[in-house]
């Protein structure tokens, strides 16, 4: 296993930037998810990564070597697709030891190998098998049991579960990062879905536009976006943001744009006549009788929860309540702020004011 390192890497197309200054640290035996929208490199720093792609500038290090201009034969990694990229007319079997194959494993070697991967994998029953009559999720076991079998210093994967259906999505992350708590192995994971980076990684490396935003724990990035973008990304539902200014008689309450005070728990000093935007979570909107009055726009009842939009403060905002809503759309409903879960956010640089 080994610690991967991106030092102010860069990559640009021609005249166009990409990539712009990136500098992550990967701990041996971490697992890193770089999340973001697409289009902000994330993709592009992996196969940069994997060599697959060259680099404009910066270093990248596996293991403490730089590996800036070695073939990824070279670089002691595996990779596993968005797509399965399987041999059609090769067995599971051959398919997952097709690697060792071609580096001339002895073939008492590969078959051990295979056979591990895929008891680790659920995959001994299948080895006889074609692609062709698989499932996609079993089809996604054998490209990670291709990767397992290299026994390699890195892991990738490149939105590994974009092909599948929402359950077996669920079920593939939680098979992934349990083979990640089983080998050990350093693992750096692209994905646009926030869900599947707050789920399973150690750490996550929020991107856009080509530079790292934050990096950090899942909770942190949720409980301590660094600005904006990472707030508003980071949570399902997204963070409800309201644009106005503090009251400057009274700081601890936040002016909105129809003129609704909302509670501030601690005002970050100087933030009195700066434009600010108000950040809260959707979880953080408590039903109360006593509460201020908002208009229901849109409700909708998952069983467990209930998910709505609320007209409040000059804004749509999201809530989510544990309890169950009898009301319906144009109906008021009264509502409390746990001042304690504001965001304070400056409106001109987009960063985090509160701690």
């Amino acid at each position: 296993m080994a610690g991967v390192q991106f030092a102010d890497v860069r990559k640009s197309f021609g005249a166009f930037p990409v990539i712009k200054g990136v500098d992550i640290d990967i701990a041996d035996g971490e697992f890193v998810i770089l999340v973001g929208p697409s289009g902000c490199g994330k993709s592009t720093l992996l196969r940069m990564l994997a060599g697959l792609e060259n680099i404009s500038g910066g270093e990248i290090k596996i293991g403490g070597r730089v590996v800036n201009t070695l073939p990824p034969k070279d670089r002691d990694i595996a990779m596993v697709f968005q797509n399965y990229a399987l041999y059609p007319h090769m067995t599971v079997e051959q398919n997952m030891g097709f690697s060792l194959m071609l580096n001339k494993a002895p073939k008492a070697e590969a078959e051990k190998r295979v056979k591990y991967a895929a008891g680790i994998l659920g995959l001994d029953k299948l080895l006889d098998r074609y692609p062709r009559q698989l499932s996609g999720g079993q089809r996604q076991r054998v490209a990670m049991g291709r990767a397992i079998v290299r026994d390699p210093e890195v892991f990738l994967f490149d939105e590994p579960l974009s092909n599948l259906d929402a359950k077996l999505r669920v079920a593939m992350r939680a098979e992934i990062k349990e083979l990640h708590q089983r080998l050990k192995t350093t693992t750096v994971y692209v994905t646009h879905d926030q869900i599947e980076a707050m789920t399973m990684a150690d750490k996550i490396v929020v991107m856009h536009d080509g530079v790292v935003e934050q990096i950090g724990t899942p909770l942190d990035l949720y409980d301590k976006p660094a600005n904006l973008f990472v707030g508003g990304f980071i949570g399902s539902p997204a963070m409800n943001m309201i644009k106005g200014r503090l009251d400057p008689e009274n700081p601890t309450r936040f002016k909105a744009p129809d003129g609704t005070a909302l509670p501030v728990s601690n005002p970050p000093a100087g933030a009195i006549g700066r434009d600010l935007v108000y950040g809260l979570r959707p979880e953080y909107i408590l039903l109360d009788a006593n509460g201020l009055p908002g208009e229901i726009v849109v409700i909708e009842p998952t069983g467990y929860e209930t998910h709505l939009i609320l007209k409040l403060g000059g804004s749509d905002l999201s809530c989510v309540f544990r309890e169950r809503v009898s009301a319906g759309p144009g109906e008021t409903l009264r509502v409390a702020i746990d001042a304690a879960h504001v965001h304070l956010f400056d409106a001109e640089s987009g960063r985090r004011l509160t701690d």
